[in-house]
């Protein structure tokens, strides 16, 4: 694969470590037995989808779910979410400084307001650097663009937004059925599988 003009980055997975095991394990514990069945890496129901596209605020997301478990506290509920989110990729990180030499690199999340504070804060900590944005020509934040992947349209946006052509763009991202969606529209795309890393694919120019 020649090298690609515009590389688009998932976030978590790729440039911040996950667990989302974390997660499951903190809901299960405040009695959510069946959360596997609202939210996980690949699926979201109506609620979660809500607050990834911003169509519902961190309040109104809390009182839903404290509304079927009402001995559940908003900062329980707020812990066992963020618990997911670990520590970032730092080699990555700085590998990026690089690749922005010679690609345009875009950031491109399904997040939301609770986590987006959380990992903002989080790189603040552990680098100084105020937001991840600055790694990125432009930063695609789903809660922010009322958009997710793996809908169409969430690509068809940043390709528009960005000015780039699907055919001069690779997209990383650790979910299969993001990269599946990002495919069919004609975009390169790579599936990192765990334990690798962007500073180990063979598609970019970074010296």
């Amino acid at each position: 694969m020649a090298n690609p003009q515009n590389i688009i980055f998932d976030f978590g997975g790729v440039l911040l470590n996950l667990d989302f095991n974390r997660t499951y394990t903190a809901f299960q514990q405040l009695g959510f037995s069946n959360f596997e069945n609202m939210f996980t890496q690949y699926t979201a129901n109506d609620l979660f989808k809500k607050l990834e596209t911003g169509l519902v605020s961190p309040d109104e997301f809390y009182r839903e779910l404290i509304s079927a478990h009402p001995k559940v506290s908003k900062e329980e509920i707020e812990e066992a979410w963020n618990a997911m989110l670990l520590d970032y990729r730092l080699p990555s990180l700085e590998y990026l400084k690089k690749l922005a030499q010679h690609h345009r690199l875009y950031l491109l999340s399904n997040t939301n307001a609770i986590h987006y504070d959380v990992f903002t804060k989080r790189l603040q900590e552990e680098t100084g650097i105020s937001s991840p944005d600055v790694f990125f020509t432009k930063a695609y934040y789903s809660h922010l663009i009322h958009l997710r992947k793996p809908d169409k349209e969430i690509f068809e946006f940043v390709l528009k937004d960005a000015g780039i052509n699907a055919s001069d763009t690779l997209f990383i991202d650790d979910s299969y059925n993001n990269i599946e969606a990002a495919s069919a529209l004609g975009i390169r795309v790579h599936l990192l599988i765990p334990g690798e890393t962007i500073e180990s694919l063979p598609y970019f120019t970074s010296s």
